[in-house]
C-alpha cells in the first residue's frame, strides 16, 4: 500500500510531508527511511519509483520532504515557499528526521508492520551526511547508507568576502536553473552551522559510527566529488565503498522523470544497497 502525503508534526511549526510504501500483512518488515539532498523534495525525479522497488522488495519504506525544503502542504512540488526554504538549517533537518523516525516507531498503527531491530537511514547527497549524523546520534539506526553523500559540511561555506557580504546582507541567493527561481538562504543557516559544528561534523560521526555503514557514489559525480567517499572510507575503514562507473551526481535521474521504470544507474543503486541490509539481517 502506499500512504501518500501524511502530515508529522516537528518541531519547527510546518509539517513534515511523508510517504509510507509496504505491503500491509501483518508481518514485521524491515524498515528504510530515505532524505532527499539540497534542492530536493521527496517525489523529485524517480524517487517514487526507487520506493516502490523497496516495498517490493519487502521493506517498509518511507520517503519525506524536509519541513523547510520549499514545499508546502498544497504544493509539495518544487520551491513555492521560498522563505522556508531561505529558513532551512541543517540541524531542523536533523531534528525532522527525528520526528520521522520517532513517529514511524511509535505509532501502534505500524506496530504489527516494522521490525524495530532493523532500521536503515538511507541518504542522497546533503542527505548522506545528515543520515550519517543521525545514525550516530540515535542507536536505534542499524544500518546507514549514503548515495553521493558529502563528508563535509564546512567546505560548501563561502569565505573572504562573499561571507563578509553575507554576513552584512543577512542574505544571500542562488539561481535554480531549472525553474529560474532566486532561492534565498538566510544567514541563520551559517549561523546554526557555527553554534553547533561539534553536532554537524560529518568526520566525527563517521569516526564514531556503530550501525553498519555502505557508500554508494559514482565515478562521473562532479558535484559531490568521489573524493568525498574516499575519505569517509578512510575515516571508517569497516564501511562498504561500491563504486557505479560514469553514475552522475543525480544517479541518472532527473526532474521530471517520465519512464516507467527507474533509470539503470539508480536500479543499481537501490538492489546494491538492498543487497546491503539483508546481508546485515
Amino acid at each position: 500500500m502506499v500512504q501518500k502525503n501524511i502530515q508529522i508534526s516537528g518541531k519547527h511549526q510546518k509539517p513534515i510531508l511523508t510517504d509510507l510504501h509496504y505491503t500491509k500483512n501483518k508481518v514485521q518488515k524491515p524498515v528504510v527511511i530515505f532524505c532527499h539532498g539540497y534542492k530536493g523534495y521527496k517525489d523529485w525525479g524517480a524517487w517514487n519509483l526507487m520506493a516502490t522497488e523497496f516495498a517490493k522488495q519487502g521493506f517498509f519504506f518511507a520517503k519525506f520532504s524536509f519541513s523547510h525544503n520549499g514545499g508546502t502542504v498544497e504544493q509539495p512540488i518544487d520551491f513555492p515557499d521560498l522563505k522556508a526554504f531561505g529558513q532551512n538549517t541543517l540541524t531542523k533537518e536533523l531534528d525532522d528526521l527525528q520526528s520521522v523516525l520517532d513517529e514511524i516507531t511509535n505509532n501502534p498503527s505500524f506496530s504489527d508492520e516494522i521490525d524495530f531491530d532493523n532500521i536503515t537511514l538511507i541518504g542522497h547527497s546533503r542527505g548522506g551526511g545528515i543520515v550519517t549524523l543521525k545514525a550516530n546520534e540515535d542507536h536505534r539506526v542499524k544500518n546507514v547508507i549514503s548515495w553521493a553523500g558529502v563528508s563535509d559540511f564546512e567546505m560548501r561555506f563561502p569565505t573572504g568576502a562573499k561571507l563578509f557580504w553575507w554576513k552584512l546582507r543577512g542574505v544571500a541567493y542562488i539561481k535554480n536553473a531549472r525553474t529560474k527561481q532566486k532561492m534565498p538562504h538566510y544567514i541563520s543557516f551559517y549561523n546554526d552551522f557555527i553554534q553547533n559544528k561539534e553536532r554537524l561534523n560529518v568526520k566525527n560521526a563517521v569516526e564514531n559510527l556503530k550501525a553498519n555503514h555502505l557508500l554508494v557514489h559514482g565515478t562521473a559525480d562532479v558535484v559531490v566529488k568521489p573524493i568525498e567517499s574516499k575519505n569517509v572510507k578512510k575515516w571508517n575503514p569497516k564501511c562498504e565503498l561500491i563504486w557505479i562507473e560514469n553514475m552522475n551526481h543525480a544517479l541518472g535521474s532527473s526532474q521530471p522523470y517520465t519512464e516507467k521504470e527507474m533509470p539503470k544507474d539508480l536500479q543499481q543503486v537501490v538492489q546494491k544497497s538492498i543487497d546491503f541490509i539483508n546481508e546485515q539481517s
